[in-house]
């Protein structure tokens, strides 16, 4: 059984506008920024012995990587602070309420999605503009685990830096059972990350692949294709979203 959407005229479709330019900007800085932070966590959990004829203190190469890892750390905060800020700024597809499922319809939609991604019981693929409600969701837990990185790594910090930010966290200490035990939580978040990263990079590109909406591009020019059977008449999208542009034709998808 063939994997693609079905064949469709390019005039059946219809571009518009969902992920703004700060969305887009605020996607690639974090991705950027949980990179350099997992690297640069893993190398300070388990630095390895390089070998020089020179003195360490010439080389501060482990002093260097804990600079960089704290840097990206302050970039990620203020880069998520401002997408909290966007969500209630920005357009219906960055709106807050959408990344919990507080309407029925948003429940159903969890579930009718489960069926598609996870237990393949459907292979009729959900049409939603932005992202769909199980996706909403996850970032929202992934946003709570944001959470608690920034504050158990500023709690670790704290012990070394005057700074009053990362004093702010410090009541988490007591709390893991000191330093030794909250680095081990902090450790196991990093694996978190990984796990997510890995699916939502492979999903992307299924849906990609299989919907034929531009997914993968979206988060690049903002533009995606559905369906205008699914797009109200005034250019808004039935499951969320702003006014789209003018129609534009889209590549017919092959069913082959």
């Amino acid at each position: 059984m063939s994997t693609h959407a079905p064949s469709a005229s390019p005039s059946a479709y219809q571009r518009i506008y969902v992920w703004e330019l700060p969305v887009r900007f605020y996607h690639w800085l974090n991705a950027l920024c949980i990179l350099v932070l997992t690297v640069t966590g893993f190398l300070i959990a388990n630095p390895p012995a390089i070998n020089t004829a020179s003195e360490a203190s010439f080389s501060y190469w482990f002093g260097m990587n804990r600079f960089i890892h704290f840097a990206a750390a302050y970039v990620f905060v203020f880069n998520f602070a401002f997408r909290i800020y966007w969500g209630f700024v920005g357009n219906k597809y960055a709106n807050w309420k959408n990344f919990l499922p507080l309407r029925w319809t948003q429940a159903k939609e969890v579930g009718k999605v489960l069926r598609v991604d996870i237990l393949q019981s459907s292979n009729t693929p959900l049409v939603a503009a932005g992202h769909n409600a199980l996706a909403y969701l996850t970032y929202f837990v992934m946003f709570l685990v944001f959470v608690f990185q920034v504050a158990s790594g500023f709690a670790m910090y704290a012990n070394m830096s005057d700074a009053w930010f990362p004093s702010l966290f410090t009541w988490l200490l007591p709390m893991f059972g000191g330093d030794a035990g909250l680095r081990q939580w902090h450790h196991l978040a990093t694996w978190f990350f990984i796990i997510f990263t890995i699916i939502h990079v492979y999903l992307v590109f299924y849906h990609d692949y299989v919907e034929g909406h531009g997914v993968l591009s979206s988060m690049a020019g903002g533009w995606k294709f559905l369906p205008k059977k699914h797009v109200d008449g005034d250019g808004k999208s039935r499951f969320s979203g702003r006014r789209a542009a003018k129609p534009t034709s889209a590549p017919p998808r092959s069913s082959s």
